[in-house]
């Protein structure tokens, strides 16, 4: 399958997804896992300073994240269409688009982020204690943002175009060497948290030889040609309007970030904020394994849309939010039965386990309904209407989430905090479905096989 993306258009739906989804939840599920054993590595290397500094470039790093995905979530859906309908000349000009639209991004956003990363760190809300540690880590991940944009955005688009396999093993190549040399830079060379961040720099670069290793082989059904510099207008466009979606929902999401933590701050104080943060990181397992499940419907909804072959785009959309839903109910089932026990993964405090045990229970109320909202959101994402998906991406965070903490926490305290992210979740799925429903209803009226 890795050499011939084509299957994409006659293989059973449900071998696709599972071989394209796999590897692609495996490398979102190490990579949650590396950020996790990470943080226990700068926890014990530099101190709590250290891990408080790293939780202030949260944000920012979201901010780094958003950028990337601006390119990289456009290139690869519209590489996959064009391969759907046999336009290789088109796909391989999209590939070198992405790269140069990745490198831009990464000059651009890295160097204004480097200039003037005291003022965004203080804003983020570093103090005089901890602003050291947050910039010593972001200097470096910034200058190293060129190296970063260029591995992920040449690995979306090789997963697009058929190389699920590879993708996976540069996901793993990368967390793998990271493991290894950060307790090496920060113990053994005692870099500190300057080591850590190093060894993220420097994980990703094997990471990105690996990629461009692979779009330079003449075997490859796609590859840079000599020409890849050059930009396209219509090119960009599309990237920049199909990627928009989920820049927009990680800018919301480190918005929402900075607001949930100022009322977590006025009404629970520090051990709220840290409950939120096992929760936070609880949920975000989950949702990552979600997001692996939706960059494997990926490839093929858009070849299969790009083909014209609307009975097997719904399909892959049936069997995608059935699965969706089982792993956020799994997420909901074990939260709900053992909220101490996966609480206490994370901290040995008793009044901290209490509070996001009480946390947990409320947050994961309407978990289950996540795993569809999530696959509608990038189903509409991977067919290429970027309108759609940029309002369901919208939809949770802003119209809201947002106003329930504004509402709720003044009736209820605490409480209202964590009771406004499964109403939330609710009516974010409401708004995913029915969009979803006139989608197909409006396909069905226009005379096409999509209802």
């Amino acid at each position: 399958m890795d050499n011939n993306p084509h299957v994409l258009g006659t293989e059973r739906i449900g071998k696709l997804l599972l071989q394209y989804s796999i590897p692609a939840i495996i490398g979102m599920t190490i990579t949650s896992l590396y950020n996790i054993i990470d943080s226990i590595f700068i926890g014990h290397g530099v101190g709590a300073m250290g891990i408080a500094g790293l939780a202030i470039t949260f944000p920012l790093m979201n901010l780094v994240v958003a950028f990337c995905t601006l390119v990289s979530a456009g290139g690869s859906t519209i590489s996959s269409i064009r391969l759907g309908q046999k336009d290789l000349n088109g796909a391989t000009e999209v590939l070198g688009n992405t790269l140069m639209l990745c490198l831009i991004n990464a000059f651009v956003f890295g160097g204004a982020a480097f200039l003037f990363l005291d003022d965004i760190l203080r804003f983020f809300g570093a103090s005089h204690d901890t602003l050291p540690y947050a910039r010593d880590f972001m200097q470096i991940i910034l200058a190293g943002t060129p190296i970063t944009y260029t591995m992920i955005g040449l690995n979306n688009v090789m997963r697009a175009t058929g190389y699920p396999k590879k993708a996976m093993l540069t996901s793993m190549v990368t967390v793998v060497c990271n493991i290894i040399l950060a307790p090496i830079f920060i113990f053994h060379f005692d870099w500190g948290i300057r080591g850590a961040a190093t060894a993220t720099v420097i994980s990703q670069f094997i990471g990105m030889v690996w990629v461009v290793k692979h779009f330079l082989n003449k075997d490859s059904l796609i590859r840079f040609r000599p020409d890849f510099w050059q930009l396209k207008k219509r090119i960009i466009s599309s990237i920049f309007s199909i990627g928009m979606s989920p820049f927009l929902m990680n800018v919301c999401a480190c918005a929402i970030v900075i607001i949930v933590n100022n009322t977590l701050q006025r009404y629970g104080g520090d051990m709220a904020i840290g409950a939120y943060g096992i929760i936070n990181r609880l949920l975000t397992m989950y949702v990552m394994i979600v997001l692996g499940l939706t960059m494997g419907m990926q490839p093929i909804v858009g070849y299969n849309f790009g083909a014209l072959k609307h009975d097997r785009v719904k399909q892959t959309l049936r069997l995608g939010i059935v699965t969706g839903v089982c792993i956020t109910s799994s997420g909901f089932l074990i939260c709900e039965l053992f909220p101490h026990a996966v609480s206490a993964i994370f901290t040995n405090d008793d009044a901290l386990i209490d509070i996001a045990a009480r946390g947990v229970r409320i947050c994961v109320l309407m978990f289950p309904l996540i795993g569809a909202q999530i696959v509608i959101g990038n189903f509409f994402q991977s067919i290429g209407k970027a309108k759609l998906s940029i309002f369901l991406s919208l939809t949770r965070q802003l119209l809201y989430l947002l106003p329930g903490l504004i509402l709720f926490p003044r009736m209820m305290g605490l409480e209202g905090i964590w009771t406004s992210i499964p109403v939330a979740d609710f009516f974010a799925f409401i708004t995913a479905l029915t969009t979803l429903l006139i989608y197909i209803r409006r396909i069905g009226r226009n005379g096409e096989s999509y209802s």
